[in-house]
């Protein structure tokens, strides 16, 4: 296979519809091996539309060269409540990344 799986991991904040489920969130990418491009990306929000959002938002950058660009396109483009969250759990998905490598 030519990609990695890795999960990233945080806490949601208090009062969103995704809390009653589970009081964390987890962003799942699908990375290419030898690029290290987001090849997929999914996530534990509430909606379909919220998860379509946050993959169509990832899928394409290269981990490869950091993470200062999704994270910039996430903060300008997600304005719900679980942004800081998503921004933890990429935040998380990087580190587990960067340890594989």
């Amino acid at each position: 296979m030519n990609t990695l799986f890795v999960a990233g991991h945080s806490k949601l904040p208090t009062g969103m519809a995704a809390n009653h489920i589970s009081e964390s969130l987890t962003l799942t990418l699908e990375i290419d091996k030898k690029y290290g491009v987001i090849v997929d990306a999914s996530c534990t929000l509430a909606t379909e539309h919220s998860r379509e959002y946050i993959k169509h938002l990832l899928k394409g950058f290269s981990l490869k060269e950091d993470i200062e660009e999704p994270l910039k396109q996430l903060n300008e483009g997600y304005l719900g409540k679980a942004g800081n969250a998503l921004a933890a759990a990429l935040r998380d998905s990087y580190k587990q990344y960067q340890l594989h490598l």
